[in-house]
């Protein structure tokens, strides 16, 4: 793994990219930040070395090396998910080569269903803590001491600077950002009635990425910070079918809030 790395890193750099300060992976139907970065280079990643290829329609599946807020910037458009047959160390590879590329802060997104009941469709929410359901975990198997410890401490995964930040930004600029726990499931189906009264018992929204990578960037010392898009309500007693199609439309709609967000954060880091 440690050769692919290399060999990854290696071959973007050769590419121009190099030294980026902040990464970014942004989830279903959440590309338009893309339109906001000064882009000096775009990579489909069909041809970067060793990387996954993205399979969700909604994923674009481009890395973008470029400019934003004054701030050089490297942007994953469209992620991978365990459920489409990848494993999770290939699902977080690409948050090992930000790093090893310099970022210093990852700010992540991913479009979720509101199990709360107070936080309603198109807000965002900020994620204090998470629980894994996946039914792996991507540091298991040999650990390199190179990349972070064998036992990484979880006690606070997401930046408290960060969030303090994005709250703040929040309210400055007048945007609904509700605080809660996000439990990652396999997927790809959506829930239940029955799983979403188990799942909101312990947690405020579901979606099915965000935690490996979290996972690794603790393990390699990256701080982050990361917001779903809520685009659908579950309340297991008045559900109603799911629409990929409006759930993407809804993506879309919030993620105008996201940008202002994310933007002004990368300008205060």
């Amino acid at each position: 793994m440690l050769q692919k790395l290399t060999e990854t890193v290696q071959f973007l750099k050769s590419e121009g990219i190099d030294s980026p300060q902040i990464g970014i992976v942004l989830g279903t139907g959440l590309g338009k930040l893309v339109e906001e970065i000064e882009i000096i280079k775009s990579v489909e990643y069909k041809d970067i070395p060793h990387f996954p290829i993205a399979t969700v329609e909604s994923h674009h599946g481009r890395l973008i090396y470029g400019l934003l807020e004054g701030k050089l910037i490297l942007a994953m458009q469209g992620r991978f998910h365990y459920y489409e047959g990848y494993s999770l160390a290939e699902v977080i590879f690409p948050v090992r080569v930000m790093k090893k590329l310099g970022i210093n802060f990852l700010l992540l997104s991913n479009a979720a269903g509101a199990m709360n009941l107070n936080f309603k469709k198109g807000t965002l929410m900020l994620i204090e803590d998470h629980i894994n359901m996946l039914p792996d975990n991507p540091l298991r198997g040999f650990n390199y001491d190179k990349l972070g410890p064998r036992f990484p401490d979880m006690s606070r995964p997401y930046s408290h600077k960060l969030n303090e930040l994005l709250t703040e930004i929040a309210k400055r600029e007048k945007i609904i950002l509700n605080k809660g726990v996000y439990v990652a499931v396999m997927g790809p189906n959506l829930e239940t009635r029955a799983e979403y009264r188990m799942l909101r018992s312990f947690a405020d929204a579901v979606g099915m990425s965000t935690v490996p990578e979290v996972i690794v960037a603790n393990h390699m010392g990256l701080p982050c910070a990361a917001i779903s898009v809520l685009t659908d309500e579950c309340d297991p007693d008045n559900l109603e079918p799911a629409d990929i199609n409006d759930i993407i439309a809804t993506a879309g709609k919030a993620e105008i809030s996201l940008i202002i967000l994310f933007k002004n954060l990368i300008a205060e880091l």
